[in-house]
């Protein structure tokens, strides 16, 4: 099976490859001379140039940031030490690379008092693998450091949110102290490295790729020792890692590293623009592992572990109005064996660090050099890094897209369970129960890349009760959940995002309830459902680019939509439509989901279908559709769901009043549930009541 496809090459000119000799002086996309004060003085990029250059090249304001920081460490270190309740633009910077983020709660902002901070601390699990004592210790700091809730997210990380600044010390404190670890959650460099977290014991390829995730981003971690010097002020925690992974960071054969430098593989610089990697097993995208900077599957033949195919240039982030940037599946580089796999990561990650642009963040990610320079160059200027070939790559089974919800044996004797997390917020009720499951029979957890999770090594005569536990808490199992939130997901978006143009995660589940409304008015059955992603802005955290149905912020209640993603995440999908509101959302997609209900093949998914068909015919059908006076009422009957809802038109407006207003929220908050559903069970109690 081929999977990823490249785009056509941009026409615009490239640098050659370096030479060993100019590597040996170029790094992180600059060539370098030391001055007297032991400066570095840019010279030039790896942009194309006649020559040398005569003026310093242009670097954005991150990238000087970066190299006065002393490794991250200034002036984060002492603006923390201040009583103000926010840090400045350098700090914030510098801030991501710990684990997190500056924010201002856009809806707690006070008249004439300005921005309302607070902070948004991420951790770093690779493969999404929780120890039972991290996890009571994030729940534990959702309640006392941060807004009482928990947020998984589509990285198998944890955010927590709403933590003031005076709290932000003691908060990393504990997190470190406590099996746990921020470092690299955000910034420019690599990230959490994701892996599918299925717990199988008789699956040696899963416990492969998990393993691999781990000793990545022990390979990739910073090693200057500035984390420690900020947040536990010098203190060193005791951490280990495996021996090879420390060979491989200090192979310098090849012209990798910085000699001598407290960071030898990123320098003073650290990499252009954020890097992100997956690993799978063949046959499993649960990850997506094409949207990574560089995707691994790995590759087993008669029950041996031969070896990994390796992708590389995926990607999610653009920006709306300009075409110079896209999303980007990435592309099969070639295979290699299991003792060369930490070389050949470092070897990409080195040539993103030599050649990825700095001047323009806008074009830093590593799709954009791998889109301008072509995989043929590429591979060559890799390989020089690498030391050797890479080989072709193998052949390998279609992809599929499990969730690992509901309960599953893990082959060991014990199961798992996988949980439903609506946007992967967890709180109120649910958040409760699953606490009293995981502490009381000390379960580890994983938190899986579609913002759900699975409690692991589960004994058999345990089931009973924590489902009891679970059900009166409110938590429904996988199979009561409707299909299109079960494979939906989306970001946070508003009101703590700073690049949220509209809602999100708070708006994602009043926008599913009426899709399976139009859906069943066009005789579409429960059973039908669709991969559904939406994000407040462009960026794609919630990698709406892959889904069946993207919906992309491009306006205050109004999206993008981006069609013809398939269900196994291996292609991009296809901007359709602007600026389409959320009052039209009923009248947009009738005629869509009813050229789908008329024209599909059997069992053919919706992305698989609007491919087929394409966006003219589609056009065309939508132009001439009729819709249809009343909705098919066996269909109707089927949807639990669509009482929540307006079988034609949209959601009606009442006004309420505020005191009203406020204790639904916290009602909707406390049963886990939206904010529409919880207004609907109230009005018909009452009047059930009356």
């Amino acid at each position: 099976m081929k999977i990823g496809a490249e785009r056509s090459t941009m026409a615009r000119a490239v640098p050659t490859p370096a030479t060993r000799a100019h590597r040996a002086v170029t790094r992180a996309g600059t060539t370098v001379k030391r001055a007297k004060n032991r400066r570095c003085v840019v010279t030039n990029v790896a942009t194309p140039s006649s020559g040398a250059q005569k003026e310093p090249a242009k670097r954005s304001k991150v990238e000087i940031i970066k190299e006065n920081s002393d490794y991250l460490r200034h002036p984060l270190i002492e603006e923390l030490a201040t009583t103000a309740s926010s840090i400045s633009e350098d700090a914030a910077q510098l801030y991501k690379f710990h684990g997190g983020y500056q924010q201002d709660d856009r809806e707690k902002r006070a008249f004439g008092e300005g921005k309302f901070y607070q902070f948004m601390m991420r951790t770093k699990q690779p493969a999404g693998k929780v120890p039972n004592k991290l996890y009571l210790t994030m729940d534990d700091l959702a309640n006392t450091h941060g807004n009482g809730t928990l947020r998984l997210t589509t990285r198998q990380t944890y955010q927590l949110h709403g933590i003031l600044k005076s709290d932000l010390k003691e908060t990393f404190a504990t997190v470190i102290r406590n099996m746990g670890s921020t470092l690299g959650a955000c910034g420019d460099i690599n990230r959490n490295v994701t892996a599918s977290p299925a717990p199988y014991a008789n699956k040696p390829e899963y416990d492969i790729a998990q393993e691999l995730a781990k000793d990545i981003a022990d390979l990739l971690a910073p090693q200057s020792g500035a984390y420690y010097d900020v947040w536990l002020d010098g203190e060193q925690i005791m951490t280990a890692e495996k021996p090879e992974v420390t060979a491989a960071r200090m192979e310098n054969r090849h012209g990798t590293n910085f000699e001598g430098s407290p960071e030898p593989i990123y320098g003073s610089l650290f990499l252009p623009r954020k890097f992100k990697i997956g690993v799978t097993v063949e046959g499993d995208n649960h990850i997506d592992v094409l949207t990574n900077d560089i995707g691994i599957v790995v590759v087993m033949r008669d029950g041996k572990h031969v070896g990994y195919n390796v992708y590389v240039g995926g990607g999610m982030g653009r920006s709306h109005r300009n075409d110079a940037t896209f999303p980007r599946a990435a592309t099969l580089l070639g295979f290699c064996g299991p003792r060369d796999i930490l070389y050949a990561v470092k070897a990409i990650t080195c040539t993103q660090r030599d050649y990825g642009r700095r001047d323009d963040r806008k074009q830093s990610r590593l799709k954009y050099l791998v889109e301008s320079w072509g995989m043929e160059r590429f591979k060559t200027v890799t390989e020089q890094y690498y030391g050797k070939k890479f080989e072709a790559g193998v052949e390998l089974a279609p992809f599929e897209f499990p969730t690992y919800l509901g309960w599953n044996e893990q082959g060991d004797g014990k199961l798992w369970y996988g949980v439903h997390v609506q946007n992967g917020r967890l709180r109120g009720e649910m958040k409760k129960a699953l606490r009293n499951v995981i502490e009381r029979y000390e379960l580890p957890v994983r938190l899986t890349a579609q913002q759900d999770m699975l409690l692991t090594d589960v004994d058999p005569a345990w089931k009973a009760d924590i489902m009891a536990t679970l059900q009166a808490a409110g938590v429904k199992d996988a199979s009561e959940v409707d299909a299109l939130e079960r494979l939906s997901m989306a970001c946070p978006a508003l009101p703590l995002c700073g690049l949220a143009i509209t809602e999100a995660e708070r708006g994602l589940p009043e926008i599913n309830a009426r899709l399976r409304t139009t859906m069943t008015k066009v005789g579409l059955a429960m059973s039908d459902d669709l991969v559904i992603r939406m994000t407040g802005c462009p960026n794609g955290c919630a990698r709406p680019y892959m889904a069946e149905l993207g919906f992309v912020g491009d306006g205050p209640a109004s999206y993008q939509i981006w069609l013809g993603g398939t269900r196994a995440m291996t292609g991009v999908s296809s901007a359709y439509a602007e600026r389409v509101k959320v009052d039209d959302i009923e009248t947009f997609f009738e005629p869509i989901f009813a050229m789908w209900a008329q024209q599909r093949n059997a069992g053919e998914f919706f992305g698989n279908f609007i491919n087929r068909v394409g966006f003219d015919a589609l056009r065309a059908f939508c132009d001439s559709y009729v819709p249809s006076a009343a909705p098919v009422a066996a269909a109707a009957a089927a949807a639990p769901t669509a009482a929540a809802v307006e079988t034609v038109g949209r959601l009606p407006r009442v006004m309420i009043e505020r005191d009203a207003f406020e204790a639904l929220q916290a009602y909707a908050e406390k049963k886990n549930t939206t904010l529409t559903q919880a207004t609907t069970d109230a009005i018909r109690k009452m009047i059930a009541e009356a």
